[in-house]
């Protein structure tokens, strides 16, 4: 079973080491050959060398002729991830069970060499050994930390063939794969195939549907799962509270709050974490802050995400303020808590703090910079319109320079009106990423506000050739426990003909307030009547006119949007403010808005 060159090289081995176990020891298990003394020996082993003594004593002792031995100390030489002594015990096994492929693919999974894992796999499946539900999930889990498809494809023929798809635990395994390569219909239709789904599935699914951008189907499995009679646990609830800080809704972050409360699930590091993410993405940086003072074990991500939290509601002095108290109380800051800061800083004017503190990181704190740390730096000259500086620190940067830190000058030079700049940074991002949308409407924008209507024509032309299709602009409100979806000029709403007519009542009095139109924010050339006309039927405008319809006066009005509110908008939205005494919060692609009195949160640093 055992070829004798093995054999050999073990035993040498074992002679050149200095013995761990006592020779009054080995001569035990030399004359009793009790196969439990070298089981027994083995999980003693706290190295490879203990386990190399063990081999050489069990071939002594031809104990490794023994299917059952040999597989123990091919597990332990998988243990210690000793991969090369491992191969070499398990080549010389004539007569391998499935034990024995399990072990020596679990062994190349856990130590990441993917490519031999493949391949031993391959061999398994051609020696005609029918394959069994502890290896399956481990190769199937390699294909999930590759995002290797196509090969998970195959995984699933071959869980197929041999009936495994009705076992949970591989079920669960291909659904976690898929949903790691964003095939999010083929996890649901594994998920939803599952003869029987346990608390491991429903999890696995709510946190698929939550990385694949689907927030509301997860939160709607949450619904379902309860239904069936599934208790969720803390780490399941981490995934919901994650799919609720996505969709970003008050009123579903409140129900899941209320759930834990109902549950009594304590407030550890990582669930009280990803409250506080959700509390402050769903617009409430006053909840998130309370749940963040009453956690009473805090790590470095769960004062990051706090910091982050003040940064993307503009309050970037209460940014700096906890990041001081975090070094105070002994956490040292890592390169994302630094970002964090960073961002803050650019997104508040805190022009100098900013690279006060960018100065110190390697120094201070040991991080040093990569090109998200600089990304933040460039936005900060940039916003503080030091266009310049933030050119020469692109162009004197060491690193490797990204898709964001040259969208960060552009968003620059939009700011400022800076066209021959972006002009710059335009052609380095689409060197990068040729068919992104985002590119060229913004390049578009920067010349539509310069009035260069021809080169406006110029791009708008180079994105029909290349087939390159704007992302249209969607807003969301919560009403009613209900979310309403507004696009621009949309007027398929049921009470579109309501909405329309509060839009113009408001117009009307926020003119006589001061609030003038700006048509440089409609992106054609064409005649001011008409840019009026559209420029009325922004989506945000749609959805505010409805939530001051279908909500109670003086409630505060929340909506999302998928992009940044424009400037006129945003202009549009403050005397909305003033004027009818409510509070807006918008949630744009960057940041939040909080909008009270006629004044917005960013103090129109955005």
């Amino acid at each position: 079973m055992i070829e004798s060159t093995t054999h050999r090289q073990v035993q040498q081995t074992f002679s050149n080491q200095d013995s761990c176990i006592n020779e009054t020891a080995f001569s035990q298990f030399s004359e009793t050959r009790d196969p439990k003394s070298y089981l027994s020996s083995l999980v003693k082993c706290r190295n490879i060398s203990q386990v190399q003594q063990v081999h050489g004593q069990v071939i002594v002792t031809e104990q490794i002729r023994d299917l059952f031995i040999a597989n123990k100390v091919l597990y332990a030489y998988t243990f210690h991830r000793a991969l090369e002594s491992a191969a070499a015990l398990f080549s010389g096994i004539t007569q391998k069970n499935p034990f024995s492929w399990s072990v020596m693919i679990g062994g190349y999974a856990k130590s990441d060499d993917y490519m031999n894992c493949y391949i031993t796999f391959r061999e398994y499946m051609r020696s005609g050994d029918r394959p069994d539900d502890y290896t399956l999930p481990v190769v199937i889990k390699v294909c999930r930390n590759i995002k290797d498809l196509v090969m998970g494809r195959v995984l699933h023929s071959v869980v197929y063939k041999y009936g495994f798809h009705l076992y949970t635990f591989v079920a669960a395994a291909l659904v976690d794969m898929y949903a790691k390569c964003k095939a999010i219909v083929e996890a649901a239709q594994v998920f939803d195939e599952m003869p029987k789904r346990d608390l491991v599935s429903w999890t696995v699914m709510i946190g698929a549907c939550t990385e694949c951008g689907n927030p509301e189907e997860a939160l709607d499995l949450f619904d379902r799962m309860r239904e069936e009679g599934i208790v969720p646990d803390k780490i399941a609830m981490v995934n919901v509270v994650n799919a609720s800080a996505k969709l970003g809704v008050m009123h579903k972050a409140k129900i899941v709050d209320d759930y834990i409360k109902k549950m009594k699930f304590s407030l550890d590091v990582i669930l009280g974490t990803a409250l506080i993410d959700m509390h402050a993405k769903c617009g409430s940086i006053e909840i998130a802050r309370e749940v963040f003072d009453k956690m009473t074990q805090r790590n470095v991500i769960s004062w990051s995400t706090m910091i982050a939290a003040h940064g993307y509601h503009g309050e970037g002095s209460k940014a700096l303020d906890l990041f001081h108290m975090m070094l105070d109380c002994g956490i040292s800051p890592n390169n994302i808590t630094l970002v964090s800061v960073l961002y803050a800083c650019s997104h508040s004017g805190l022009v100098e703090e900013g690279l006060q503190l960018f100065s110190l990181m390697q120094e201070e704190y040991g991080v040093r910079p990569d090109v998200k740390h600089f990304t933040c730096v460039v936005d900060l000259f940039g916003r503080s319109g030091k266009l310049n500086q933030a050119l020469k620190l692109i162009e004197d940067m060491n690193i490797d320079k990204d898709v964001g830190l040259w969208g960060a000058l552009l968003g620059a030079c939009r700011i400022h009106g800076d066209v021959e700049l972006a002009e710059k940074a335009a052609e380095s991002l689409l060197e990068l990423q040729p068919q992104n949308a985002g590119h060229y409407i913004l390049l578009s924008n920067i010349y539509a506000k310069a009035g260069k209507w021809k080169e406006v024509a110029k791009v708008r032309e180079l994105m029909t050739h290349q087939r390159i299709k704007k992302i249209p602009g969607w807003t969301w409100i919560e009403v009613d426990n209900k979310i309403h979806k507004f696009s621009v000029g949309d007027q398929t709403h049921p009470l579109s003909k309501e909405i329309y007519e509060k839009l113009k009542n408001l117009r009307e009095k926020l003119e006589v307030a001061g609030y003038v139109p700006d048509t440089n924010f409609v992106l054609h050339d064409i005649d001011e009547e008409l840019k009026l006309g559209l420029l009325h039927s922004h989506s945000e405008k749609l959805a505010i006119a409805f939530g001051l319809i279908g909500t109670p006066e003086g409630t505060p009005i929340r909506v999302t949007k998928n992009l940044r509110v424009c400037g006129d908008c945003h202009a549009f939205i403050k005397f909305v403010s003033l004027i009818t005494k409510r509070v807006v919060v918008v949630r744009d692609a960057n940041r939040f808005h909080h909008f009270k009195e006629g004044a917005c949160s960013c103090r129109d640093y955005w």
